[in-house]
């Protein structure tokens, strides 16, 4: 009888370990997973993160080439003319997308002066509907063009390469103008 007491309590033991040793697995695996969700989302947010700072540090570097007058809300204004702030506008009329109002033909000009600086980057026509890359695109146009003044910006934006000898962009650029703080 002692025998199989010893025999019980043995088992039983190794049982209660067993289910003891399997819960703790299970925890420590359901913890695991849940660490790894938290990194998978501190992730996402560091990524998010470090995507706006790059949109501030481009914001700021915009205008680094030598632009006359009070431009830091020249883009805004500019937005603001194009689309009133609508990342979703659409010109059916011209096929215009997005906060800048981009044509299919400035997604090609954009990718023939990038193409022709050896550049690797493509902008597809879906691109005018994301205001970063609109933006960006923005900025490949003005640089390459060396647009050095809101007025010739405005007015070469309006009116492509050649805007300001265009007198139909004088009309778009007091647009601008009044949105500007000059």
């Amino acid at each position: 009888m002692n025998n199989s007491i010893q025999t019980f309590l043995f088992i039983t033991l190794a049982f209660l370990s067993g289910v003891y040793f399997t819960s703790s697995l299970i925890y420590y695996e359901n913890k695991v997973e849940s660490l790894e969700q938290m990194i998978e989302q501190d992730s996402c947010l560091i990524d998010s993160l470090k995507h706006e700072i790059d949109t501030l540090q481009w914001e700021q570097e915009m205008w680094d080439y030598n632009i006359q007058n009070n431009t830091t809300h020249l883009l805004s204004a500019l937005i603001f003319v194009e689309s009133s702030n609508n990342d979703s506008a659409y010109n059916i009329g011209e096929d215009a997308v997005g906060c800048l109002q981009i044509r299919k033909c400035m997604v090609d000009d954009v990718n023939r002066i990038l193409k022709r600086q050896k550049s690797t980057k493509i902008f597809c026509y879906e691109d005018r509907w994301s205001r970063i890359k609109s933006i960006e695109m923005f900025d490949v146009y003005c640089k390459h063009y060396n647009l050095n003044s809101a007025e010739e910006i405005a007015r070469c934006w309006n009116g492509g390469p050649r805007g300001m000898d265009n007198e139909m962009t004088v009309g778009y650029w007091e647009k601008v103008s009044n949105k500007l703080d000059i």
